[in-house]
């Protein structure tokens, strides 16, 4: 799946406040979502570490909280910092693909909805200057930001993420269903996660 971005507005004449509540206050999936949309994003002019998803579970669509439940706790793992940090959005911004819960499919969720990044990522981007690192996290986010650089699968991409650090870091998702990943890409682990948490340091310290 490929997403192209669609400019609807001039990001030099708009703001990062008035865009946030815009996005909070989008209902233009309303029709295709099995509950009521509540879009769900992180973000400020000072954040310095950008974490690109898919969309928010079920657990987060209640809360109002992003990545609340056990695939944030192993994201967060894998940063190396804690929950304080990790919701602090003068530090870190979180722009899923899809702002809200898409519904559940026969395994796991449904896929993001098409329309919610290219109406809001490259606007809000466009007010967060001091971005120096973006996760990549998953599939969707993966063929949206390096369907230009060669992206095939999540192992291929992960695996080759030495040619897109330091500013850019792959990675799979951290659910409990890809166990059975995590197991047979051992070097992951080994390599990759060091690598993420000391370039997480060195930004948010």
């Amino acid at each position: 799946m490929t997403y192209a971005y669609i400019v609807h507005a001039n990001p030099d004449i708009e703001n990062l406040d008035s865009l946030l509540q815009k996005a909070r206050a989008c209902r233009m999936c309303e029709l295709h979502l099995p509950e009521e949309p509540r879009p769900i994003l992180q973000a400020s002019a000072s954040a310095r570490l950008l974490i690109v998803g898919q969309a928010p579970g079920a657990r987060a669509h209640v809360s109002g909280v992003p990545w609340s439940d056990p695939s944030g706790e192993r994201l967060r793992d894998w940063m190396g910092i804690d929950a304080d940090t990790f919701y602090d959005a003068g530090k870190i911004a979180i722009l899923p693909m899809g702002f809200c819960y898409p519904g559940r499919a026969t395994s796991g969720d449904l896929p993001p909805r098409r329309e919610c990044a290219p109406l809001w990522h490259e606007r809000l981007l466009a007010q967060m200057p001091g971005i120096e690192l973006t996760l990549l996290i998953g599939s969707y986010a993966q063929a949206c930001y390096l369907k230009d650089a060669g992206h095939a699968t999540v192992t291929e991409t992960t695996r080759n993420w030495r040619a897109l650090a330091p500013s850019v870091i792959p990675l799979p998702h951290p659910s409990p269903r890809n166990v059975a990943w995590f197991k047979a890409n051992t070097w992951f682990d080994a390599e990759l996660v060091p690598v993420l948490k000391r370039r997480t340091h060195e930004l948010l310290s």
